[in-house]
């Protein structure tokens, strides 16, 4: 795309963004959005918290798809969403890079979280690396079930195992679900299995499985989420909602978002933290 027509898409988009700060985040006529986004901001209840305060604000029904990251981004590559809101960030970059979309803005965070049986048969409550907890796993042949289906979640659990010199595909120990996180939680605590999950949906569902939260805190971690509006220039046969996107992403970015983020709790633990400003200050307190 020419620079000049990035430059006119960012600055309508922009317009919009001052005008419905004017008005107090939210303006505009009746319309419909497609909104393509990971599972977990569905399976915590996130979207059932924050899309009707954005649809009355700008008068805009959403549609949620809610799939793993790699199907969004590849949603947005087919011109099937408007807006994406997904956690995998290195292909978010290439997603942007590659002209599909206009502006990859982080909005929020929280972390991942790597869960197993109170016995933990490979010995790794309590270990301060990821990593090395996964290379236990595997020299252990305890059970881990993957999502399996190119999630921003399965996309950090692969490089986990990467960076630990394994490869888990075929391995009898490696179960892939091909299923959201609130299914593979259920799948693994059926299993009495290892899993990675982002720590929201685990919380979110806290009541039901036994399975427990064993390794925490370690920086490879945190998990980031952000918006990014898709590329009408990339699909001039479809009639793309640009200027719903925008206001979504002026939505998660202005002040009554960011603090209804901030505000969503289960059981009085915060999901989700507010990082509009893209900082991802430190790993935060989960426990709050």
């Amino acid at each position: 795309m020419k620079a000049k027509t990035i430059f006119v898409f960012l600055l309508v988009i922009a317009l919009s963004f001052s005008v419905a700060a004017v008005a107090g985040c939210g303006t505009g006529q009746p319309t419909s959005l497609i909104l393509a986004t990971t599972t977990s901001t569905a399976d915590t209840g996130l979207l059932d918290y924050l899309l009707p305060e954005f649809e009355k604000a700008y008068k805009v029904k959403v549609k949620p798809i809610a799939v793993g990251s790699g199907e969004a981004l590849k949603m947005g590559e087919r011109g099937d969403a408007d807006v994406l809101l997904v956690h995998a960030k290195s292909d978010e970059e290439a997603f942007v890079k590659s002209g599909f979309g206009l502006e990859r803005v982080e909005v929020m965070y929280n972390d991942f979280v790597i869960l197993g049986p109170q016995a933990d048969p490979a010995g790794i409550k309590g270990d301060k690396s990821a990593v090395d907890a996964f290379k236990k796993i595997a020299d252990a042949g305890a059970t881990f079930v993957s999502r399996g289906d190119d999630s921003g979640t399965n996309k950090k659990e692969l490089n986990l195992w990467a960076a630990a010199g394994v490869n888990p595909v075929g391995q009898p120990w490696y179960l892939e679900t091909g299923q959201g996180m609130g299914e593979t939680i259920t799948v693994t605590d059926q299993k009495q299995g290892y899993t990675l999950s982002d720590r929201a949906t685990y919380l979110a569902r806290k009541d039901t499985p036994q399975i427990v939260i064993l390794i925490e805190g370690d920086r490879q971690l945190l998990n980031p989420y952000s918006v990014i509006v898709v590329n009408p220039e990339k699909h001039p046969g479809l009639k793309l909602n640009t200027k719903g996107a925008g206001d979504f992403v002026e939505f998660m970015t202005c002040k009554k978002g960011q603090e209804m983020i901030g505000a969503y709790k289960k059981n009085g633990v915060v999901l989700f933290h507010p990082d509009a400003k893209g900082e991802t200050r430190g790993m935060g307190d989960y426990r709050e």
